[in-house]
């Protein structure tokens, strides 16, 4: 637990102390440039912020009720989407992050971008520019800023409208004050030799017919909210064949410092197959806030194919692989929500199919999945991720949907939710899967 050392900001004239882990704690030993600090009034706006952080001369308005955290000082802060706050710098490689975040509202993230090049999807700003800036809907609900002049990039990211993240971002000001070269960060997850990989009497024996790659995998499996370390999947590959990633949405709750091309590459490599994942708008009967309508279900089950499609293809994932969709639990009672579903699945199979990738569908084994199953006059997924956390690793005989629906090596079941697991010495916070069903 952090230690909560007073200093003082200034408010209207008044010095007032407040505990240090309300804004980033002791900025003690580092330098003016690299401190994150409260301080009063700065160059630009700040209609509806409390306090304005210093980080890297940049100046950031920070609204009232908003978090700050120091992930320098606090490396295994788990970077969400579903609260709102200010992260300054670069996250750990074993951030402590649930199994499971889904949704999300107003969130910035700023990074030093240690003189590398920025992230292919960044947009290029000045200083001068961040007043008149605009933050466009998305189908990710999320933006990313190269500011090469105080050499860090922004990610900022909204719940439901990016009115209140433009407000924050057209309040940030350079303060002139030269940003120190920070390093490239030395690699923190050298996988090393991959160990070998646990017996599994569903692989095919080297000399057979079925000794090429297959589409389907049958094994155990976990999720989590953010990729692990390559350390901590190499620690974890005796245990588990199969690993979830959420490629992108609307409703992806975690960062994602791990995920990149070559951590999927190289995660490939030690033996795992992978699910990518999409967490796009849920239902309009669900509880995230990042809705579809009835209206609009159709549209928006084609937009999340294309940004799913674009999302895989960077992170080196090939044609003809699998993306599933997740889909939330949401009441079925409704019927016009339900039908909404439908056609968003609808749009979402058609339109990922014409990106040439696999469509396939998590859900609730008792809403999206027994709905889509029952379903006619509608494309289908390919291959399904259901959640029935009854604790039982059984991919058949479950009440809600019948045996044949899916089959063969067409399922996987989530069957317990978020808990703590330890393998190789390193704990997780995950999700437990049973496959016999389509993977990468």
């Amino acid at each position: 637990m952090r230690h909560g050392v007073l200093f003082s900001v200034v408010l209207c004239g008044v010095a007032t102390a407040i505990p240090a882990v309300a804004v980033l704690g002791s900025a003690t030993g580092r330098s003016a440039s690299e401190r994150a600090s409260a301080v009063a009034g700065g160059d630009g706006p700040a209609r509806d912020a409390d306090r304005v952080v210093e980080y890297r001369g940049l100046r950031v308005p920070v609204p009232a009720g908003w978090e700050v955290h120091d992930l320098e000082r606090d490396p295994l802060r788990c970077v969400r989407y579903d609260r709102r706050a200010l992260y300054l710098g670069r996250p750990g490689p074993e951030p402590a992050c649930p199994a499971r975040i889904v949704g999300r509202t107003e969130a910035v993230h700023i990074q030093p971008s240690g003189g590398s090049a920025p992230p292919p999807d960044a947009r290029r700003v000045t200083g001068a520019s961040l007043a008149r800036l605009t933050v466009p809907r998305t189908a990710g609900h999320e933006m990313r800023l190269d500011l090469r002049e105080a050499g860090v990039t922004i990610t900022g990211v909204y719940g439901t409208d990016p009115a209140a993240l433009q407000r924050m971002l057209r309040g940030a000001r350079l303060t002139g004050k030269a940003a120190p070269r920070v390093p490239e960060p030395a690699r923190t997850s050298d996988p090393g030799p991959t160990p070998p990989a646990a017996p599994e009497t569903a692989e095919a024996k080297p000399g057979t017919a079925e000794d090429a790659p297959k589409r389907w995998v049958r094994g155990k499996g976990f999720d989590t909210c953010t990729a692990p370390s390559l350390a901590a999947m190499k620690a974890w590959r005796p245990s588990f064949k199969v690993t979830n990633i959420y490629i992108g949405g609307a409703a992806r709750g975690c960062a994602q410092p791990n995920l990149t091309e070559g951590w999927v590459r190289e995660v490939r490599e030690m033996g795992y197959r992978i699910t990518p994942t999409y967490v796009g708008l849920q239902a309009p009967c669900g509880d995230r806030p990042q809705q579809f309508t009835a209206k609009n279900a159709a549209k928006q089950g084609r937009k999340a194919a294309v940004d799913a499609a674009r999302k895989a293809k960077a992170l080196g994932i090939p044609a003809e692989a699998p993306i599933y969709f997740d889909m939330e639990a949401y009441d079925s009672r409704k019927r016009a929500c339900k039908a909404a579903v439908l056609r968003f699945v609808d749009n979402w199979v058609r339109q990922l199919k014409a990106e040439g990738y696999t469509p396939c569908l998590y859900s609730s084994v008792s809403s999206g999945i027994r709905d889509v199953g029952r379903a006619t006059g509608i494309s289908k997924p390919e291959g399904i991720w259901f959640a029935h956390w009854n604790g039982k690793a059984e991919i058949y005989g479950d009440p809600y949907i019948p045996d044949d629906w899916w089959r063969p090596h067409r399922r996987i079941k989530q069957y317990r939710g978020d808990h703590d697991e330890t393998h190789g010495g390193v704990t997780l916070n995950i999700d437990s899967n049973i496959a016999d069903g389509l993977a990468y």
